[in-house]
């Protein structure tokens, strides 16, 4: 019954004084609001870099060629015989370049790349009709292409594009295989390419020697053995070099992806944090000007017998009322933000549930803890002495 009254009492106060009681609850808002939409964009961010690290394949390993001429480069044969290292599994070779793609009156400009047979397997990218190519195409430098389906609906839009030509640079190719949609990734969008034998593509864009080279591991336990082995070979071919190659590390990426990820969302929540701290003083301000104001009124009631207990619980209920409330609405506010950066831009969102209630149960301890004082102050005024004020 105790309980009930002082709730009632509360919720009278705070309904007497409305616009002083929502500028109280706007510190705890915003901090509560920005905590939900600042980790939410964060992990959204994060979630994103990781399924593209892992698209990538955790047991996959990237060698990037630095430098120009061709003693900071791998012939064909060079980069294949990396295929012979103690722990490998495949190897395809890159090389790569921009054409300008044309049927008809349709045209775009255009990644190519000049790859093997390998590539579907290693890179684990498939064709959705036709046929990928093969061992002779390499073999005899046939003028035959893969196209994306970006591309595709560009330069032929819903015809089949396998069989059909294609002019690259005004050289004609034959279509034999339509890619599978596979998205985007670090390396930009996958479906806006084409691709061609790696022999054909030597001459096609002029290219010496090969300058990236994926490479996967029979098992991603041996991806650190299998690197070491690799940047050896490498050090013995352009006799330790600096900067003459780079190896990427997906594995390794997505752990320090991790770790950095975490990092950060502490920052953010300690930066949003900030606001709620600023929100309890704001709470514990108005609370000690409520208790100043109604100083005579709790005189009365400690004169017709109402306890400290009783006082204390009306004040901490007000506080705890105040400040779960405001609470709520930044609950409401910042899943309304997340909401609508998730919907309206490109960014990623992901709402951390858990986030959700550690900071709306944040607000509530803030209440307590920024309540204290002025309840205190409250339940220990001396009846005569409260009586008297004016």
């Amino acid at each position: 019954m105790m309980l009930f009254q002082s709730m009632n009492m509360a919720i009278k106060s705070i309904l007497s004084s409305k616009i002083r009681a929502f500028l109280t609850m706007l510190g705890i808002i915003i901090g509560v609001s920005s905590v939900i939409a600042l980790v939410s964009i964060g992990q959204g961010t994060t979630s994103q870099i990781t399924e593209s690290l892992n698209s990538l394949g955790t047991n996959q390993l990237t060698v990037n060629i630095m430098g120009r001429g061709a003693t900071t480069s791998l012939t064909y044969e060079e980069a294949l015989a990396l295929g012979d290292i103690e722990g490998v599994d495949g190897v395809s070779p890159v090389i790569s370049g921009n054409v300008t793609a044309k049927n008809g009156t349709e045209n775009t400009t255009v990644s190519i790349e000049g790859i093997t047979p390998a590539y579907e397997d290693v890179q684990d990218f498939h064709v959705q009709s036709g046929r990928f190519l093969l061992d002779i195409d390499t073999e005899y430098r046939q003028k035959v292409a893969l196209i994306g389906s970006d591309t595709a609906e560009t330069l032929f839009g819903t015809d089949d594009p396998v069989g059909q030509k294609v002019q690259l640079n005004g050289r004609s190719f034959k279509i034999v295989g339509l890619l599978e949609s596979k998205g985007s990734s670090l390396g930009g969008s996958n479906d806006e390419k084409i691709l061609i034998p790696i022999s054909t593509a030597e001459r096609f864009l002029q290219s010496k020697g090969v300058r990236s080279i994926t490479i996967t591991t029979t098992s991603a336990d041996n991806v650190t053995v299998v690197k070491t082995k690799l940047e050896a070979a490498l050090d013995a071919k352009f006799n330790s070099a600096d900067n003459s190659y780079s190896v990427f590390d997906a594995q390794e990426m997505l752990e320090t992806v991790s770790s950095t990820s975490d990092t950060l969302s502490m920052a953010l929540g300690g930066i949003a944090g900030i606001s709620l701290l600023v929100g309890g003083i704001g709470i514990m301000n108005i609370m000690i000007v409520s208790v100043n104001e109604r100083t005579r009124e709790i005189g009365i009631r400690k004169a017709i017998g109402a306890k400290k207990i009783n006082i204390l619980m009306q004040f901490m209920i007000e506080s705890i009322v105040l400040s779960g409330f405001g609470g709520l609405l930044g609950v409401g506010l910042g899943l309304g933000i997340s909401w609508a950066v998730g919907n309206y831009t490109s960014m990623n969102v992901a709402t951390s549930w858990n986030m959700v209630i550690i900071s709306f149960l944040f607000s509530l301890f803030i209440g307590v803890v920024f309540g204290m004082m002025p309840a205190n102050k409250a339940a220990r005024m001396r009846p005569i002495y409260a009586l008297r004020s004016e």
